[in-house]
């Protein structure tokens, strides 16, 4: 008990005049208790450590031979003149006839080839687009609880809860939900999904075809992610149907895999273009508000009613080398990481029914902890992937040393790297405020690296896996994306999951028609600080 008290803050809330009961007519406060996020920078497993470099060293014979013959070679040659090189080099082969010094070239050619066509291919995003509801769907705060009261499924107290929450969260005035969610009928329906889900999906998906003028008969594989709706015919195969795509396209359709399975759907597309050259895969990442609707009393499975909110992203990947010059970014890496093992974390978020048989995800309280360790275990992994040798050789250093002689005083704080020196831009995915300032506290991340996250969540709420595709139009609607840039995307999801992907600009990236963010990007930052 005494180790997690570190972990709690308290706050003194004023809810204002009690209008009924026996306290009618005076002043309340309620005392709210918050869990942070573990210091996780502070608490590295060497395991993990080991894992990432495992992942380095695997390629670092090259890192570490090429160099070298470079090396002796250059001793060898730069103490020659070009006349003695030239005599030296006739004297060597004289010796050997034609068809040995032929078959040597072959065999330098052939092993050149093997070595070049057995490299993985890279995977080209050509563009991406994020689809943006109508206005006649757009919704203040005030007008979500007004719709939600409409529906009459809630008892003052829930409103109430509902409303306290959303004061909190981060989420603006201009979120988009479903209709569907202020009808007194029942939202989770097929009809009523299908719809929600084509409104959605075409919408991104015709967007990102205008953008790279691939026709759908050109894509050979597709991946659709959905959390909760996973209707027969399944997403994957409604888009295929809508778009008369070709009859042998890879499809997939990934279901119950949380908000952090937009990078899950990415690394099966990753897999299964290396395995099929020269083609097109379209990845479709969403959620479906009303499907997902709680209409109960539980607190801990109303939360995700406050902040999930309607979304799609659609991104089309190439491993065409010809679309090396119209690509956006080149994938660098993907790391995932997966808690389910664990029985707290595989129920940190699970779908059940409440008492009166309501269906709804329910919220652990130990969520945001459960969170912070796995997002721990994937950045220590990612690090020897994408941080500057400098910063991986003093944290390996500090660590041994930490783990060699151990303080028995106080526990010996290891070198934290900075990732600010591996990213120009950072994607987490905005599950809400606090999360999001407990993350940057402990990443040491600025305002302005955080800036995107936070702008998404309050223009668009949590899109769920969606929600990372947001944030990048976000920096690119700000002209801030320049070539060369390296982006990290970063979300977590039920399970408990937590993934990374990491992105290589091949241009500047600038402004462009169909960004969700062209009519009031200009608002930004300042209206995340404006009441």
């Amino acid at each position: 008990m005494a180790e997690e008290q570190h972990l709690l803050s308290t706050e003194i809330v004023n809810r204002g005049i009690q209008s009924s009961g026996p306290d009618a007519g005076s002043m309340t406060f309620s005392v709210r208790v918050r869990r942070r996020l573990p210091d996780f920078v502070q608490s590295v497993n060497l395991k993990y450590v080991k894992l990432g470099y495992h992942y380095l060293i695997s390629h670092g014979v090259y890192l570490a031979t090429v160099p070298l013959l470079l090396a002796v070679f250059g001793a060898e040659v730069g103490s020659l003149s070009r006349a003695e090189m030239w005599q030296k080099l006739w004297d060597s082969t004289a010796k050997y006839d034609l068809a040995t010094v032929l078959s040597f070239l072959v065999l330098v050619v052939f092993t050149l080839s093997v070595y070049f066509m057995s490299k993985p291919r890279p995977i080209y995003l050509l563009d991406f687009a994020c689809f943006k509801p109508s206005d006649d769907l757009k919704v203040t705060k005030e007008q979500f609880i007004d719709l939600v009261r409409k529906s009459g499924k809630f008892d003052e107290e829930s409103l109430e809860f509902q409303k306290r929450i959303l004061e909190s969260s981060g989420i603006g005035d201009e979120t988009y939900v479903p209709k569907s969610i202020g009808s007194p009928e029942n939202t989770a329906t097929m009809k009523l999904g299908r719809e929600e889900a084509a409104t959605v999906m075409f919408g991104a998906i015709d967007e990102v075809f205008e953008k790279t003028r691939v026709r759908p008969k050109d894509v050979g594989v597709l991946v659709v992610n959905c959390s909760i709706f996973n209707p027969t015919p399944s997403l994957s195969a409604m888009i295929i149907n809508h778009y008369k795509m070709r009859g042998n396209i890879l499809s997939f359709n990934l279901g119950g895999m949380g908000c952090s399975a937009g990078v899950i759907a990415l690394d099966l597309a990753r897999d299964m273009l290396q395995a099929n050259p020269n083609n097109y895969a379209l990845v479709v990442s969403t959620e479906m508000v009303g499907f997902n609707w709680y209409p109960g009393k539980e607190r801990s499975m109303l939360i995700p009613n406050c902040y999930f909110r309607m979304g799609c992203s659609a991104l089309l990947l190439s491993n065409r080398r010809r679309d090396y010059r119209r690509a956006k970014y080149q994938l660098e890496h993907i790391v995932r990481t997966h808690k389910g093992a664990d029985d707290r974390a595989f129920r940190s978020i699970y779908q059940e029914e409440d008492q009166e048989r309501h269906k709804g995800l329910k919220i652990s309280k130990d969520l945001i902890q459960i969170g912070g360790d796995a997002l721990k275990t994937n950045i220590t992994t990612l690090g020897p992937l994408v941080l500057p040798f400098s910063e991986q050789l003093f944290f390996f250093a500090n660590l041994i040393w930490t783990h060699i002689f151990p303080s028995k005083k106080a526990p010996n704080k290891p070198y934290i790297p900075d990732y600010k020196l591996a990213f120009d831009h950072f994607c987490v995915h905005p599950a809400g405020k606090a999360v999001l300032d407990e993350l940057q506290r402990n990443l040491g991340l600025s305002d302005h690296n955080m800036e995107a996250s936070r702008a998404a969540l309050h223009r668009f709420g949590n899109n769920s896996s969606s929600s990372i595709w947001y944030e990048l139009a976000y920096l690119e609607a700000k002209g801030r994306v320049k070539g060369g840039h390296r982006v990290w995307q970063i979300a977590f999801g039920s399970g408990f999951k937590c993934n990374s992907a990491v992105w290589k600009a091949m241009r500047r990236v600038g402004t462009q028609g169909g960004n969700p963010w062209l009519d009031c990007v200009d608002r930004y930052p300042q209206a995340l600080y404006s009441p």
